[in-house]
């Protein structure tokens, strides 16, 4: 279970920073910024894949009450024109700024530190799993995306978004196969990328 030492050992407010969606094939990448307050920390963070959704959205609520909360995304355009990679660095920058206090110390999950944050940062791997803040920034990222794949599938039935949240299952190859690809796939995804080029070299 994740636990505060890595933001104790640090002079507070330490932010967590982490982010969802890298690996759909459609829809944005989405990062949120925690800075929890250590006298009201919810029970029970912990990283959001090992949440269920109905306990994802009681933390989603008790976090946004009690804590300080940034979030932000990039755009599948700008996922196609920078690389998932860096979109998600780009997210995460965003998110940090959506904050009302500068972090005296930033703890990011992952690899990679984005350029360009307002103070000292530390890369966590797993941290999601290691650092309450960042358990709580997965929450609210995972559960602000998933909200937006759900309304986005209402707009386009067909591709079980609802459910998947974009990733490449096979109700969402089926409905790519049978409806095409939407505004909001991920053109620069192989999968993607194939099925274009497939239909241009169909219609050549």
């Amino acid at each position: 279970m994740p636990d505060f030492s890595f933001e104790s050992n640090a002079l507070a407010p330490v932010c967590g920073v982490d982010e969802v969606g890298r690996g759909p094939w459609a829809g944005p990448v989405t990062a949120a910024a925690v800075i929890l307050d250590p006298s009201a920390i919810p029970e029970g963070l912990n990283d959001s894949k090992k949440l269920t959704a109905a306990r994802r959205e009681a933390l989603f609520d008790a976090i946004l009450a009690t804590s300080r909360v940034g979030i932000a995304e990039c755009s599948v355009g700008e996922i196609d024109r920078l690389n998932i990679l860096q979109a998600s660095l780009l997210a995460m920058r965003r998110a940090v700024a959506q904050l009302n206090v500068n972090p005296s110390m930033i703890l990011v999950d992952g690899l990679r530190i984005p350029d360009g944050l307002p103070c000292p940062a530390q890369a966590i791997v797993r941290g999601d799993s290691r650092s309450l803040s960042i358990a709580a920034a997965s929450i609210i990222a995972k559960v602000t995306r998933d909200r937006q794949m759900v309304a986005l599938s209402q707009q386009f039935p067909g591709y079980a978004w609802e459910t998947n949240m974009g990733y490449g299952t096979k109700a969402h190859v089926s409905g790519l196969q049978t409806l095409g690809v939407t505004q909001h796939h991920r053109r620069s995804f192989r999968p993607i990328h194939n099925m274009l080029r497939k239909d241009s070299d169909i219609s050549a």
